[in-house]
């Protein structure tokens, strides 16, 4: 009879979020399949648990996840975990999760903590509905790849980045979705040093050029506004005349203001710029 697969999720930095089922999952298991047995013994030692461990990761899912998947057919059974967070969600677990399904073998998931879900409920944000879209590529190009496909999105997004890339994501982000786009920047969630910013993309950008981005983040990006009624001229310039009172230039206030109503950026210039003499 094939033993079962536990997903357990691992504080995202506090140790206090760590639940008593968490606790006795790791203690009734017979091995423990870890992304970096280094950061998981930590845990354990704060439980108290002592079991075996393998190591379970991006780089060696391939050979490791058949040899779990194999003891797990001959009847043992696995607490799958991460350095932090809920396995499979943005993570390689999702692999022997699915080798597991294919091959019938039981698998169980204990509910806890994920920084997707933690961010999301602090941002202040639309929360009905939303596309979690994990980490964006490290290449510019791909990345902004992306980004252009989400250019019409109107759920709210989700994105993980790491501190050396925040920079160079947050321009991207301006550059397909605008500065004046809502979103929140959540550092270190749970942490000593937890932060949340309430602010534009063009705020973050701005922000994060000449204050170092230290910890690991989580950017909540509020979706496109819904499009209003197309062939509304008169009220895609009235639009674009107060995003000019923003602060945005003319060109940017035509064009966020025809997106939104459906009408041709070049007539809404042209009828400002008559207006202007």
């Amino acid at each position: 009879m094939a033993g079962k697969l536990y997903l357990v999720p691992t504080p995202i930095g506090n140790l206090g979020d760590v639940s008593r089922r968490a606790r006795d999952t790791l203690e009734a298991v017979d091995l423990i399949a870890a992304e970096d047995t280094r950061v998981t013994v930590k845990l354990l030692n704060h439980l108290d648990v002592k079991k075996p461990m393998v190591s379970y990761h991006r780089h060696n899912c391939e050979t490791a996840g058949p040899e779990i998947l194999r003891r797990l057919e001959e009847g043992e059974s696995c607490a799958l975990v991460t350095d932090a967070g809920t396995p499979a969600i943005s993570d390689p677990g999702e692999g022997l999760v699915a080798l597991c399904a294919a091959r019938g073998v039981p698998v169980e998931a204990l509910p806890g903590p994920c920084a997707l879900t933690v961010a999301l409920s602090v941002s202040g944000l639309p929360t009905a509905r939303f596309t979690f879209e994990g980490f964006l590529p490290q290449n510019k190009k791909n990345r902004r790849a992306v980004l252009d496909g989400l250019a019409a999105e109107e759920r709210t997004m989700v994105f993980y980045e790491a501190p050396h890339k925040l920079c160079a994501t947050l321009e991207d982000l301006e550059a397909v979705f605008g500065p004046e786009r809502p979103m929140a920047v959540c550092r270190e969630l749970t942490k000593l040093h937890e932060e949340v910013l309430r602010l534009t993309i063009g705020e973050a950008r701005a922000h994060f050029a000449v204050q170092e981005p230290r910890g690991e983040f989580v950017l909540v990006v509020g979706g496109r506004p819904p499009r209003q009624e197309a062939g509304d001229e008169e009220a895609a310039v009235a639009r674009a005349e107060a995003l000019r009172q923003e602060g945005l230039p003319l060109k940017q206030a035509a064009a966020q203001a025809a997106e939104e109503f459906g009408v041709k950026r070049r007539s809404i210039y042209n009828r400002i710029v008559g207006k202007e003499g």
